[in-house]
């Protein structure tokens, strides 16, 4: 089942509800800071568990004292609901 595409004014107006998200074409993506190695890597195991329970998965780079999250929706081509959805929950973690 493929869920619709956001509209540009969609899109801009979502990104507005989550400071520290940009767009990067059709995808949106974050880049969180942490100390050292283990807290970025712990960060991504829990984001994984959010991403598993959404079955929505993003692209995940883990480096020493940062982890870069990518959200897009594949099957869909662009960004949906499901992605500001999942950021949405990500965010929640950081807080």
């Amino acid at each position: 089942m493929t869920v619709p595409l956001l509209d540009e004014a969609a899109i801009a107006g979502r990104l507005r509800e989550l400071p520290g998200w940009t767009r990067e074409g059709v995808a949106i993506a974050r880049l969180v800071r942490l100390k050292g190695f283990a807290r970025p890597l712990l960060l991504a195991n829990a984001v994984g568990h959010l991403a598993e329970a959404a079955n929505h998965h993003p692209d995940l780079a883990v480096s020493y004292g940062s982890l870069r999250i990518r959200l897009t929706t594949h099957d869909a081509g662009g960004l949906t609901d499901r992605d500001f959805t999942l950021a949405a929950r990500i965010e929640a973690l950081l807080d």
